[in-house]
């Protein structure tokens, strides 16, 4: 990929000298976000997940234009530049969204639509070349940490019934399967003081352990 990073805290994903501080032992400040924006994945290479910023959107077009088809699921992502556009255009303008960037440029994205919705829904997507890192599961808990400081009652999502992964990883984060109508499967998350404090805290990952399945 040809992404760009963007400024500032989200620039590099290292700290200058090829290493980068593991906020796994951080017991952060009033002044921290809800997560840290700090992640090493499971081989430990360090990224940055903040929110979006204008910035952001080329290199985060130039994603999907490389998201693979058969990594695609419900329609979506959807493929060809204007419907990437205009699909992405609506979550920026009614949602809240968070990038992961790495070394390469921005590899995941996260959004939850609309923000001002008190069950507002998530959609995250991880680039093919980053999966099996852990990263779609931290960027869901930034989203989660994001949603539950900005006081929404409760996240849900959708995902295909088939996709037995996504949904182990969802069922570990909390979500729970609720009823619908629909052919996929609905799930629902709902966001207290607790969930605020547990996904305050960053995971330690095992460098000798090898990449779960279940996370992506």
């Amino acid at each position: 990929m040809d992404a760009t990073a963007g400024d500032g805290i989200g620039g590099t994903a290292g700290d200058g000298d090829g290493t980068f501080w593991d906020p796994s032992q951080c017991t952060g400040t009033p002044y921290c976000p809800p997560r840290c924006p700090r992640f090493v994945d499971k081989y430990g290479g360090g990224l940055i997940i903040r929110p979006y910023t204008p910035g952001d959107w080329e290199p985060l077009k130039e994603m999907y234009r490389d998201y693979g088809r058969e990594h695609r699921s419900m329609g979506i992502p959807p493929i060809g530049e204007k419907y990437i556009t205009e699909w992405l255009s609506g979550l920026v303008e009614r949602g809240r969204n968070f990038v992961a960037v790495g070394d390469d440029g921005i590899v995941g994205h996260i959004a939850y639509a609309p923000r001002d919705d008190p069950e507002p829904e998530i959609a995250v997507f991880v680039h093919q070349d980053s999966h099996n890192r852990g990263i779609g599961t931290e960027l869901c808990r930034h989203a989660i940490a994001d949603a539950a400081d900005s006081g929404h009652e409760a996240l849900v999502l959708h995902v295909a019934k088939e996709n037995r992964r996504a949904i182990h990883v969802y069922l570990g984060l909390g979500f729970e399967v609720v009823a619908s109508e629909s052919m996929d499967t609905k799930m629902r998350l709902v966001l207290d003081q607790s969930v605020l404090t547990e996904t305050r805290t960053t995971p330690v990952h095992d460098e000798t352990t090898p990449a779960s399945s279940t996370e992506f």
